[in-house]
């Protein structure tokens, strides 16, 4: 898997870096026919903005959450793309 991380108005950090590429590991425990993920973190006045696009074999899966903290944002995140990658599994599974 291959994953890009962009910070908007936010400079990426090694930890905040680390924590990503920590959590997108969990999510490809759950499906391993993922080839690539943008990540894009975005700070607009107090709020933080977390999204992803996940290219699958089979489709594309997007994701955007926000939250007052980047890490809670970024947990909301693989929340919505846990989903969305068990439902696409199963999905591919039924055809």
């Amino acid at each position: 898997m291959q994953l890009n991380l962009t910070g908007r108005h936010v400079e990426i950090t090694d930890s905040l870096r680390d924590y990503v590429t920590n959590k997108f590991a969990k999510l490809e425990r759950h499906f391993d026919h993922i080839n690539n993920v943008h990540v894009i973190l975005d700070v607009e006045k107090l709020i933080h903005k977390a999204e992803a696009s996940l290219h699958v074999n089979g489709g594309e899966l997007f994701a955007s959450t926000e939250h007052q903290d980047m890490y809670a944002a970024i947990d909301l995140l693989l929340d919505k793309l846990d989903r969305q990658v068990i439902k696409h599994k199963e999905k591919m599974i039924r055809h």
